[in-house]
């Protein structure tokens, strides 16, 4: 991809940057930030900044729009669509909000939150904790990921079935925009109907319309009881009947309900054996079910009546409910390591893919057809079945690597999504599309919504310097 507008950082560039910044902005720019957690993409970058001030954010991407040089946004790394790096054009600015992790304000009568983007998602919810509040947000990267890249990408994480993606979390925003102006979105405001919503067409943006300073974000009372279960299910048309009957005994209590294929238990006792199963192999299918009851209510006896007719209906076959916090948290360990176990075979090709949640079960049946024409590889179907977001990856067998197959990565990515696009589903559930998906997103999107998205772009960002190359087709 090239990128004739731009202009690569210079030294005299940076020197006319130390003039106006403070000395500790300025930082080594180490492999951590133009390298990608599965080393497929590696970045450039002329110059490392991490500002500490809002205002220190603004005077760097006014000098960007002045001189024409690309901004590439930098939050936890974590990202798997090479959105935060840039693996080609003129030496761009890395922008990292590291620095800028603050706790600005905690209003517990109105459940906000008011905190910096930098600010490293597990330490949000430990200050919404010592409030005495929950922020639902919960992913496997919780201890490194920062809040701005999660409100970036529109996280998702294993609670959008009860609380939403991290855009249904948040209530308004503070943000520089491409021309270096600042947004004093920072409202904690319910409602707020003054026009077009700035906040949400940042979130999810990837960084190409402007930098997340500051987030105003939501809380929720937390919960009294929690419960949780880790059940064996004959397949997952039964998991999808016993995930509409939960909704309906448990109802307003089910705040996950994931899905497990055995292949990724297999992963884990080959790749983690220090991860403990709750139970032995053997089953095909998984489901961990969580439940939070905001007040003590019996909760524990309506699971467990919910279980027993669960099995007599023939949904369940075997089950277990976690007796306490520890193990609630080993049977959560299994789900969250997965996706570690998953790097540590190595992906062929990794699909974030999401369909009607109805639909799945016919979605995994014709996937399942479709992976014959690629006998030599193993599945791992997982993920997230209340919101139908499933991960949907192919691996080398075991003793191989995955670049053997680098020659039909792109047939495998295009028979996956040439399925999910029949189902009517979305080729980037909770991802993103970064740089990795853009020809896909051309391919496969709806082209008045790409040609909406490169008006928008045009429109606030016409020297194209937020993270150039990334999110919208060229």
């Amino acid at each position: 991809m090239s990128f004739p507008d731009l202009n690569p950082v210079t030294d005299d560039f940076v020197a006319k940057l130390r003039v106006d910044l403070p000395p500790k902005t300025f930082g080594e720019l180490s492999p951590r930030y133009v390298e990608e957690i599965r080393k497929r993409y590696t970045g450039i970058g002329g110059v490392l900044l991490k500002p500490a001030l809002t205002a220190e954010v603004a005077a760097i991407v006014a000098a960007c729009g002045r001189e024409k040089i690309g901004i590439v946004p930098y939050g936890g790394g974590t990202g798997l669509v090479a959105g935060q790096l840039m693996p080609e054009g003129p030496d761009p600015v890395i922008l990292s909000l590291e620095r800028m992790n603050n706790l600005r304000a905690v209003h517990p009568a109105e459940n906000v939150l008011i905190v910096e983007a930098g600010m490293v998602l597990a330490d949000v919810q430990a200050a919404a904790d010592a409030a005495g509040r929950l922020f639902a947000l919960s992913l496997a990267s919780e201890g490194t990921c920062q809040i701005g890249g999660n409100l970036s990408t529109n996280a998702g994480g294993v609670s959008v079935l009860r609380f939403g993606n991290t855009r249904d979390l948040c209530l308004g925003l503070e943000a520089v925009l491409p021309d270096g102006s600042i947004w004093h979105g920072l409202k904690r405001l319910r409602k707020d109907n003054t026009g077009y919503d700035l906040r949400n067409l940042l979130i999810g943006a990837e960084g190409s319309l402007g930098i997340i300073t500051a987030a105003a974000l939501k809380m929720m009372p937390k919960p009294d009881e929690y419960h949780t279960a880790y059940l064996s299910v004959r397949s997952p048309q039964a998991a999808l009947d016993l995930l509409a009957e939960a909704q309906i005994q448990l109802a307003g209590s089910v705040s996950a309900f994931e899905l497990i294929d055995r292949r990724g238990l297999e992963f884990l006792t080959e790749k983690l054996p220090q991860v403990r199963l709750p139970m032995p192999l053997g089953p095909p299918w998984m489901v961990l079910l969580d439940l939070g009851s905001m007040m003590a209510d019996g909760m524990a006896a309506r699971l467990e009546r919910f279980l027993v007719w669960a099995t007599e209906k023939e949904l369940v076959d075997d089950g277990l409910i976690a007796q306490n916090q520890t193990q609630r948290r080993e049977f959560w360990a299994v789900r969250e390591t997965i996706p570690e176990a998953n790097r540590l075979i190595g992906a062929v090709y990794s699909h974030d893919i999401s369909v009607p949640v109805g639909d799945i079960p016919a979605f995994i049946a014709q996937g399942e057809a479709l992976a014959k024409r690629f006998p030599d590889l193993r599945l791992n179907c997982f993920g997230h079945l209340g919101d139908g977001n499933l991960h949907y990856n192919f691996f080398p067998p075991k003793g191989r690597k995955r670049e053997e197959y680098d020659d039909i990565r792109e047939d495998i990515k295009d028979a996956v999504y040439q399925l999910v696009s029949s189902f009517g589903g979305s080729i980037s559930a909770e991802h993103g599309i970064g740089r990795m998906k853009i020809a896909d997103l051309q391919a496969f999107g709806d082209p008045a919504k790409i040609a909406a998205m490169r008006a928008i772009k045009m429109a606030l960002d016409p020297n194209g310097i937020m993270n150039p190359g990334a999110v919208v087709p060229r």
